[in-house]
């Protein structure tokens, strides 16, 4: 299938690992030009180097910030010319039982996971809007809506985001610009990883073995009874970037796994 994206540029907030780098990964196979993000110059230079040995002939570039930085936000935004395609990417999380966390671990993850969305919305919204074509998607979590009991705040940030994206659909009535949600379910991202990897090695068993035992206790539900790979949520990122999904606006759809049991 053609998602006709050769002539597109893509923004990535948060890409420099995990999924935000998988989508990297998959649009400029599309043949899109991408801006990925990350908050060290070094991890974003390097992140950069990485994809244009995976791609020679594909247009990327990197720009470094720390969305809990406001200077570097602005610096950020004011760098951000003619974007098409903006992936509101970039997230932290922390398991946290509710009374050990502060107003200010509030409000710091509040300030990343969801007012980088709100700003770099704003800034290019109106544009997509003015030439009649863009695509912004909210790389949200089934956590928004089955918030977890140990990171109600990550769970907080991540209904937020599927609100906010929601609202913005409803400014794009009758043009060729969409506002959509991905509902990511457990994935198999870098940091994930590297929790996995030391529990394994405390336990003496394999890292497989501890994936498999971490499914079972944490989604023993889940339909695909693994983890998500972050190239499957880059799958229909990809899809929704496209042109031809010029019919799916304002929706949250959900890639975790079969994890959530609403309809």
């Amino acid at each position: 299938m053609n998602l006709q994206l050769t002539s597109k540029k893509a923004f990535i907030s948060g890409s420099t690992q995990g999924i935000g780098f998988a989508i990297a990964q998959q649009l400029l196979e599309e043949g899109a030009e991408v801006i990925i993000n990350g908050r060290q110059e070094e991890k974003t230079e390097n992140a950069v180097s990485q994809l244009k040995q995976q791609f020679p002939n594909a247009k990327v570039s990197g720009i470094a910030a720390d969305f809990s930085n406001n200077k570097e936000v602005k610096n950020l935004l004011e760098q951000l010319n003619n974007i098409d395609i903006l992936i509101n990417n970039v997230g932290i999380f922390e398991l946290k039982n509710f009374e050990s966390i502060s107003d200010e671990n509030w409000l710091h993850i509040f300030e990343i996971n969801v007012m980088s969305s709100v700003k770099l919305s704003r800034h290019l919204l109106s544009t997509m809007l003015e030439k009649n074509w863009g695509r912004i998607i909210f790389i949200s979590s089934e956590s928004g809506v089955n918030i977890p009991e140990n990171m109600i705040h990550y769970g907080m940030t991540k209904a937020s985001m599927i609100a906010i994206s929601n609202g913005l659909s409803k400014l794009t009535k009758g043009t060729e610009v969409t506002v959509n949600t991905i509902l990511g379910g457990p994935t198999y991202s870098d940091g994930v990883a590297e929790t996995v990897e030391k529990i394994a090695k405390t336990q003496n068993i394999s890292i497989e073995q501890m994936k498999s035992a971490i499914v079972q206790q944490t989604n023993p539900d889940s339909l695909l009874q693994r983890f998500i790979e972050p190239k499957e949520i880059a799958n229909l990122v990809a899809y929704l970037s496209s042109p031809i999904s010029i019919a799916t606006n304002g929706a949250s759809l959900r890639a975790d796994g079969g994890v959530l049991k609403t309809l």
